[in-house]
């Protein structure tokens, strides 16, 4: 007699879905508590595991994790493909995320997790920033106008409300100009001021915070344009070889990573360490260290800070979670089953 098996629903959320259910300010909660629950050693997360396809410019990231008391379990394939644009008129960074029932290991959720990554990547810097920058940051500066550009000035304006000015650079100037006539659309009354930045050192300067969001494999900030007191976000650094910093810039801060073994591997650091421009010495703490207590953050006003960003699986999981949340409360997405 063959045996009764329950029915696995699982949710299929497109990603003009998630983007419609995911607000940055939720997002910066998930984001706080899943740095806040990986500093307290409350998760299991090993490092990502690269696959790299050299003959088409690209790779591809799969990352499981698992928040043990808030039993939510996801994992996330994610591409990053520079070429894409140009030849395919695709994105660079695409994603796709399992949601995971720890109880029964049933899939609850496949969703498209390109918004999810760029907005917890945003809430990422906004959470480091909220730790490391100084109170009421004025300007900031940000290098590499793509995608991950908008949702960083979204989560940082989440968190602290306005700016007098923001200031964009990009290798092509159209690129900068457009983003710019777009972020005064949207956010013309919470900055002072926009401008294109005519150069990387022009973003630099004079900001409070700067993010840099880049492909770059060489340093694109240089120390001495960071003026005592900066908080850099460092995000483009996220595959072995990538590189954006000049490494005095990382001595002279005070660094903080958001995972070692990523880090070492294939963040910012990955670079430095490897010529033995830097030492694991020179590293002061993991973000979640800081978010927990464990560590402190800036610790007076003159000090540079730096976050080196890898993108921690747990940050997908919380952040798609809460869409999932808001899916099943507003009945959005459809439901299939797809296990047997």
């Amino acid at each position: 007699m063959a045996t009764q098996h329950a029915s696995v629903k699982t949710l299929l959320l497109t990603g003009k879905q998630v983007k419609k259910l995911l607000d940055m300010k939720d997002v910066l909660g998930a984001v706080e508590n899943a740095f806040k629950h990986k500093g307290l050693g409350k998760v299991q997360m090993p490092p990502k595991v690269y696959l790299f396809y050299e003959k088409f410019d690209g790779d591809l990231r799969t990352m499981p994790s698992y928040v043990e008391d808030m039993d939510v379990s996801a994992v996330k394939i994610v591409n990053v493909h520079p070429q894409n644009a140009k030849n395919y008129g695709m994105r660079t960074v695409m994603a796709t995320l399992v949601l995971i029932n720890p109880h029964t290991g049933a899939p609850l959720a496949v969703m498209d997790a390109t918004h999810v990554t760029d907005m917890r990547t945003g809430g990422a810097s906004a959470i480091a920033s909220k730790y490391l920058a100084r109170p009421n940051p004025k300007v900031l500066g940000i290098i590499g106008a793509g995608n991950q550009a908008r949702t960083q000035l979204l989560a940082l304006l989440t968190q602290f409300g306005r700016f007098d000015e923001v200031k964009v650079y990009d290798l092509y100037p159209e690129k900068a100009k457009a983003l710019v006539r777009e972020f005064r659309r949207h956010y013309k009354d919470r900055v002072g001021k926009f401008a294109v930045a005519k150069d990387a050192k022009a973003a630099v300067v004079d900001s409070d915070i700067v993010v840099t969001c880049t492909s770059s494999r060489g340093p694109i900030v240089m120390d001495e344009w960071v003026k005592d007191g900066t908080h850099i976000n460092c995000i483009g650094a996220d595959a072995p070889g990538k590189q954006e910093m000049d490494p005095k810039v990382l001595k002279r801060a005070r660094l903080v990573i958001d995972d070692w073994e990523q880090a070492s591997h294939s963040g910012e650091i990955n670079v430095p360490l490897s010529k033995g421009e830097l030492t694991k010495a020179d590293v002061n703490a993991e973000i979640g260290e800081v978010v927990a207590g464990l560590k402190p953050g800036r610790e007076d006003d003159k000090q540079v800070t730096v976050f080196c960003s890898t993108g921690l699986a747990v940050q997908d999981a919380l952040t798609a979670k809460i869409a999932y949340d808001h899916a099943v409360e507003q009945k959005v997405g459809r439901s299939m089953q797809i296990v047997l």
